[in-house]
Formats: C-alpha cells, structure tokens, sequence
C-alpha cells in the first residue's frame, strides 16, 4: 500500500492571517462535454457543474472548481469511496467521459484573515483585486513561480491548492512573506 506522508506544514497564525493544512481531503479531477456527462455527475454529486469560466459550485462539504471547458477539480470533506465509485461507474465506464482521484496530487492549504490578498499579491502576477472582492471564484496561476489553484470560498478566505511536490517551498515562502506583513 502507497504510504502518503504529508510535508511537515504545521497551523501558523500571523497578524490577520490564519495558514492551515486541510488534509487529508479527497479531490477528484472530472472530464466531460457531454449532456449525459453533465446530467448523471450533477445528480451522484448533488450539485451543478459550474460552466462560466473561473467560477465555483458548493453544496454542504463539495465543492466543484471550474479548471477547462470541460475539467472541473471536486473536492470536499463528504467525498468517499462509494461517490468516487458511483461516478466511475456512472461516467467513466460508460465513456462520458473520465473521473480520476488526485488527492494525492494536490495539498490543501486555507488562509483566512485580512491579510490573505496582501499575501498573494506578493508573489503572484494575477491581478488579486479583481479576485478579492468576488467570492466562489476560480484563478489558475502562479505563486512565487509555483502553479497553485486558488479558491476564494468566503470574505477572507481562499483554498489554496498546490502540488504535493512544491508544497514544502511554497509553505516556506508564504511563512516569510507573511511575517513582514
């Protein structure tokens, strides 16, 4: 059996900013265009598949983050075996397209408090106010020099994702940029 081990990114808290590790949490990754596609993944995950661009789709403990025209990340804490099960038999095996598990491709990483977009800002070259003031978006962008995927799920607050593999260094960089806040 695989043996996940996380990177040691233990809770931190700064002035107006609050960094945790959420794991461990399922993410799956979904792939499909089609109205059967669209139809039996919104009825096993209970929720609409966001089609606008950089926009977001939450029910209870799922979330669905629109990545493509026809990719979308669902992660949750309600996420288990039997949803993942359902969709593979639902989708991937009748060729509507792919439901593949990466959870142990990307970490999850909230930031909460006043001073998240300072933070961002720092090291990103996407245009954080435009994404602030807007709540259940979507950005796909780079974090000093990391690809990340960020969620602005509440006034204040955004998951963060980034790929295992980076996780480490980027945590490092966020701890620096955040203590000269």
């Amino acid at each position: 059996m695989l043996n996940i081990n996380y990177p040691k990114i233990e809770k931190k808290e700064f002035p107006n900013l609050e960094l945790n590790l959420v794991e461990p949490i399922k993410k799956l990754n979904l792939r499909g265009k089609n109205r059967d596609f669209f139809t039996k993944a919104g009825r096993i995950l209970s929720i609409m598949l966001p089609i606008e661009p950089n926009t977001s789709a939450t029910i209870k403990n799922i979330s669905a983050l629109w990545l493509s025209p026809d990719e979308w990340m669902i992660y949750g804490k309600d996420i288990d075996k039997n949803l993942k099960i359902s969709l593979d038999s639902e989708i991937s095996k009748l060729n509507l397209g792919s439901v593949t598990d990466i959870s142990d491709q990307w970490l999850l990483i909230n930031m909460k408090g006043k001073n998240v977009f300072e933070v961002l800002s720092k090291g990103s070259p996407f245009d954080i106010n435009k994404f602030k003031n807007t709540k259940n978006v979507v950005v796909q962008t780079l974090l000093n020099h990391v690809d990340v995927i960020l969620h602005h799920t509440d006034t204040n607050n955004v998951d963060l994702f980034v790929r295992k593999s980076f996780s480490e260094h980027l945590w490092l960089w966020i701890n620096d940029s955040s203590s000269f806040l």
